[in-house]
């Protein structure tokens, strides 16, 4: 197989696709799609910018198609959930285009936003529904939407849904789906906890994989860069000055952090905006719109609002702050080299922040090499003792002391998780 057409779809679909000039389906989609179709249980692993999207919206919108009825009022036939109003917002781009000039009614449902217009739309009843699994609560809550009629159910990027605390969320919304029904979950990475999700709400699925879990995309080229925590900013933009024609996405780790850095570089003449839970949505959508639309070079986020970003124009990435989660780590360099694109990813690590390039080379199972700098270590003492002298870097030269009394390493791989409102 190596076209849409091969694939099973309708005709009707397979012309929406090739009036977008789409024609051959990625790995994930020529393995998912089938599969989907013949009503099977899926668990999809694939990197971010795969086209997890198609592999599920596709299919999905053909057999809605075939219903020759309107859905019932405050009823849902579909419901597809996931982590943040952005990725909603994308997923829901992407269907508005697979069903444009059909009777299939695609809404969205996402905090942030008057939840009044959002109650008034779902109240005639809907055919696909993409939800942040808080929102969709409240108006469960209302009794403003009903999930009894719902027989197909999608999890996209499970694994940061599980990061952000949504598994109870999750049991509660499964608890009020119909059965049977068809489940589908997506993601990019494999977290242990995903087994519990998998067992819970899938019935014998057939796994799809087109990458190892924790690999990156092939054309990311991955570089570290040794770095005192307090030159990070007079360096990024060393590196920002190098293209100042490519776009670049910035991440870090607070939302302060974020707005100060983001507001640095704009002093420093740079074109830039910031993401972050303190932004109103509308504030984060007409950064993310300028940015996609090429106006800013420059965008600094933080994990939870950057999932979603997909803009085939970012060329690099930068780890200004190393994820305490290490799997973050890999959604966040999968915003660049997108649908085939080259890409670079540089991460920035001070002493503090060892412990978190360790673990994120053990996930991804490779040394990350070395930019710039050298490898930080310290004097005669481990990672799990407090350090009591100064730093120094492998191969001589005086680093900085170790700031705030933390342990040296940071958390453990794995350790604590980014805060909700993010």
């Amino acid at each position: 197989m190596n076209n849409f057409a091969n694939l099973g779809l309708s005709d009707r679909i397979l012309s929406q696709l090739a009036s977008q000039g789409l024609v051959t389906p990625t790995p994930i989609q020529e393995k998912a799609i089938p599969l989907v179709l013949e009503g099977r249980d899926v668990m999809g692993l694939a990197q971010t910018g795969t086209g997890k999207t198609a592999a599920f919206g596709l299919p999905l919108v053909h057999k809605l198609m075939k219903v020759g009825e309107k859905p019932a009022p405050k009823t849902v036939r579909a419901l597809i959930l996931a982590p943040t109003r952005e990725l909603v917002n994308q997923i829901g781009d992407h269907l508005k285009a697979y069903t444009a000039n059909s009777h299939l009614k695609v809404g969205i449902i996402v905090g942030g936003v008057s939840i009044r217009p959002q109650i008034e739309r779902v109240a005639r009843g809907t055919d696909i529904v993409i939800a942040t699994p808080g929102r969709l609560i409240d108006l469960l809550d209302r009794r403003a939407i009903t999930l009894s009629e719902t027989k197909y159910l999608v999890l996209d990027e499970a694994d940061q849904m599980l990061d952000l605390g949504f598994v109870h969320a999750l049991r509660k919304i499964a608890t009020q789906l119909a059965t049977p029904r068809q489940t589908l979950l997506f993601s990019a990475t494999m977290p242990k906890l995903m087994a519990e999700i998998s067992g819970s709400y899938l019935n014998d699925p057939v796994r799809v994989q087109v990458a190892p879990p924790g690999k990156a995309a092939d054309k990311v080229t991955q570089s570290v860069h040794y770095i005192a925590q307090a030159e990070k900013n007079k360096l990024l933009v060393e590196y920002l000055s190098r293209h100042r024609t490519e776009q670049a996405l910035v991440f870090c780790r607070t939302k302060h952090g974020s707005e100060k850095l983001m507001k640095n570089l704009v002093a420093a003449g740079y074109e830039a905006s910031s993401i972050h839970g303190n932004k109103s949505q509308a504030q984060r959508e007409r950064a993310l719109k300028a940015f996609r639309d090429g106006r800013l070079m420059v965008l600094v986020a933080t994990d939870v609002a950057a999932r979603g970003i997909d803009i085939p124009g970012v060329r690099h990435v930068y780890n200004y702050d190393l994820p305490n989660v290490p799997e973050n780590y890999i959604h966040r360099i999968g915003r660049t080299a997108r649908a085939g694109a080259d890409g670079a990813a540089v991460a920035f690590c001070s002493p503090a922040e060892m412990g978190e390039l360790r673990a994120i080379e053990k996930v991804m199972k490779i040394t990350i090499s070395v930019g710039g700098g050298s490898p930080w270590q310290h004097q005669g003492d481990t990672e799990k003792k407090k350090p009591q002298g100064k730093w120094r870097r492998r191969g001589g030269g005086q680093g900085r002391p170790k700031q705030g009394g933390q342990k040296f390493g940071g958390p453990k791989s794995g350790g604590r998780k980014p805060r909700r409102a993010a």
